[in-house]
């Protein structure tokens, strides 16, 4: 392919500017002439200046040659109390082929677009015209064009004729952009103003955007210039490009972005991709395409170092958190994770992760890479907040205090307090995360607690101990786990005769063992569209009150999330529960089982199903079954939803299945960055004397 027959273009494929033709400020058919005889030599550009009039020297009528678009323009806006007529376009025999490209101006009429010195703040008429755009044809591209249109952003109006040239200036070179990001390399465009036959509109224009696509250009040779790889076809194989394709800018920006992410995930931490060269052929409607890459050395991590005038924790704690060992090939995942993790502590108002090279030898032939963090502590303190109402549960406020890293690195300290009309308590928990491993989090706490609800009222005070795998917003795992410990002491109101609801206050030692497994393949912590989610908590446990009666509580819980189209989704969930080996009066009224709530069966009060005494008060049981189907609709950034929720809680150690109540209802959500924000209203079936006519419920997630 010769260079006489090829164009070369690089890097800003689809971006590229070509050199536009004149803008006529308006065009209309010229009159018809005499033809030119014999055509004469193109005028050297210093005689062709020496013919133009000199500044403030008026044109003689028969040599003067046609204005610029901006002079017509300054010529269409005479000094203020004046008028001025616009001299007749004549051209001499010799000039008429130089000037052909423009047609005549003085059959346009543009609205003066400028203030009269008497009334400097006068507002002028604005220029209004219509948008016709012609010869996308089959590109496909013309809806992207009028979403980015200047003429049809306008709406039909501009202020001035300036203005409006400007945008039609805009849009041809946009036409251009777009057609070259699809690899039309022959567009052309021209836009053009012309007068619009309706004179109603007060001298109404048409803007007028005529394409011409040409060919359309494929890949053709596809060659790679870089050193050797391990493995030999690693940059080719990354680069999803293919001879015979058509030559696309956001597919090749895409193929290259590939290779700069696949080297650094297989050892190359400094690897470059360089700039592309694509020779065209119009011959052939071809592009050779040639892309350089400097892979750099193949690398092995060794260690951590970092920098900081405010640091919140050293490398000895960020080697705990990575998820790499020194002399394994370096890979680029495990840098971002690296990053991400540090991010999810909440101790950093900024951090940054980069290789640095060593020139030291590693293993298998590779150069250890060590990874610098670059951190600046964030406040560690925060103060937070929380109001609400449930129906069965009154007003609860809580307020907590939170010290990220009083005891580094992440040992935290958290102090809570609730104030409500049926629940008063204080909390004070230490909790350490990333404690001796990634991910696993250890927390020990007591409490002062007093609660109020028409099942039982108990002042309780607890110890607990726990380690625990959770996930987090950023960080939503597979399995998660928890086990631990807890000492309870607590004093209770107890109805011993649920038949005559007569009450005595006991008092009870209670030592459990809590564990629970949880199994999740949803697509989302917060807001599921897909998969599903199992969790299994079990609690040996042993109350002293007289005598001591063990007994072991457990409750299994499954969610399912079907997409139906991108739009709904059809949430499902089960739960059972059961209290083993130990009758029900011998535990606690506030370690039974309940149900009823916005955590439970929607459309009844907190805790309001299941076995009541003589004054219709629940009294609780010792199984639980549950179940609930949602329908979830979003559109943008909002969602409808409509559910019924069934269970009931029974006396007997194993749920029966039998008595089911339902509650149907329905909610909106408003989706935010973080999660949804949810509103539920729900009413229950076949309603009983004293259950709520109606519960809301409001709060952040999904409700299963």
């Amino acid at each position: 392919m010769g260079s006489g027959q090829a164009k070369r273009y690089r890097r800003a494929l689809g971006l590229m500017m070509m050199a536009a033709p004149p803008l006529p400020l308006m065009a209309q058919t010229p009159p018809s002439s005499p033809p030119v005889q014999q055509e004469e030599p193109i005028l050297p550009d210093s005689e062709f200046e020496a013919r133009l009039p000199k500044i403030g020297e008026a044109p003689a009528q028969s040599t003067a040659p046609l204005p610029s678009i901006d002079d017509w323009i300054d010529q269409q806006m005479p000094q203020a109390g004046t008028t001025q007529e616009l001299p007749p376009a004549t051209e001499p025999q010799e000039e008429r082929e130089l000037a052909q490209p423009l047609p005549p101006l003085d059959t346009v009429q543009v609205p003066v677009q400028v203030a009269t010195d008497a009334n400097p703040q006068e507002k002028t008429e604005a220029v209004r015209y219509a948008v016709t755009i012609e010869g996308f044809g089959k590109t496909g591209l013309e809806d992207a064009f009028r979403d980015s249109s200047s003429l049809v952003g306008g709406k039909g109006k501009a202020d001035t004729a300036a203005m409006l040239q400007n945008r039609a200036h805009e849009d041809q070179a946009l036409a251009v952009r777009l057609l070259y990001s699809e690899g039309y390399y022959d567009a052309t465009a021209l836009a053009t103003l012309e007068q619009a036959g309706d004179q109603a509109g007060g001298g109404a224009l048409k803007a007028v955007v005529s394409v011409t696509p040409g060919k359309r250009y494929r890949i053709g040779d596809i060659v790679i210039h870089a050193g050797p790889t391990v493995p030999p076809g690693l940059i080719r194989d990354s680069l999803p490009l293919k001879t015979g394709d058509f030559i696309v800018a956001s597919a090749v920006e895409g193929a290259e972005a590939n290779v700069g992410v696949k080297l650094p995930e297989n050892g190359y931490a400094f690897a470059k991709v360089g700039q592309r060269d694509i020779l065209l052929d119009p011959a052939t409607a071809t592009g050779d395409y040639t892309l350089p890459v400097e892979t750099g050395p193949r690398g092995s991590f060794r260690g951590i170092t970092t920098t900081g005038e405010k640091q919140a924790f050293g490398a000895d704690h960020m080697t705990v958190i990575s998820r790499f060992k020194p002399g394994e090939l370096y890979d680029s995942r495990k840098v971002d994770d690296l990053r991400r993790a540090l991010v999810a502590t909440g101790l950093f108002s900024s951090v940054s992760v980069d290789p640095v090279r060593t020139n030291e030898a590693g293993p298998d032939g590779t150069e250890y890479v060590d990874l610098n963090v670059t951190q600046e502590a964030g406040k560690p303190r925060t103060l937070a907040g929380e109001l609400g109402y449930g129906t069965g549960q009154g007003f609860r406020a809580e307020g907590t205090w939170t010290h990220r890293n009083l005891f580094p690195p992440e040992g935290a300290v958290i102090a809570s307090v609730i104030a409500g009309t049926q629940e008063q308590g204080v909390s004070g928990t230490f909790r350490r995360s990333n404690a001796g491993k990634r991910d696993k989090t250890f927390q020990t706490g007591i409490t002062l607690n007093h609660q109020n609800y028409d099942a039982y009222e108990a002042y309780t005070a607890g110890l607990n101990v726990s380690w625990s795998r959770q996930s987090t917003p950023i960080f939503q795992k597979r399995w998660t786990y928890s086990y631990g410990a807890e000492i309870l002491l607590t004093n209770e109101q107890v109805v011993v005769d649920p038949a005559t609801a007569d009450k005595v206050r006991r008092t009870y030692f209670i030592g459990g063992l809590p564990v629970q497994l949880g199994y999740d393949r949803s697509n989302d912590l917060l807001n599921p569209t897909k998969g599903f989610r199992a969790n299994l908590r079990a609690e040996p446990e042993g109350s002293l009150h007289g005598s001591f009666s063990p007994y072991i509580r457990a409750t299994f819980d499954l969610t399912g999330y079907y997409p139906v189209s991108d739009g709904l989704v059809i949430a499902g969930r089960a739960r059972v529960g059961t209290i083993s080996g130990v009758a029900r009066d011998d535990v606690a009224p506030s370690r039974r089982i309940y149900a009823g709530g916005g955590g439970s069966v929607r459309g009844y009060g907190y805790q309001e199903l299941g076995p009541k005494d003589a004054n219709n008060d629940p009294i609780g049981g010792r199984s639980v079954n549950e179940f609930a189907v949602e329908g979830r609709y979003r559109f943008g950034d909002y969602g409808v939803v409509a559910f019924v929720d069934a269970g009931q809680v029974y006396e007997s150690s194993m749920p029966q299945f039998s008595n089911i109540r339902y509650g149907v209802g329905v909610g909106g959500r408003f989706y935010t960055n973080f999660g949804p924000f949810r509103a539920d209203i729900a009413m229950p079936i076949n309603r009983q004397p004293g259950e709520s006519k109606f519960a809301l419920y409001i709060g952040i997630g999904q409700a299963f």
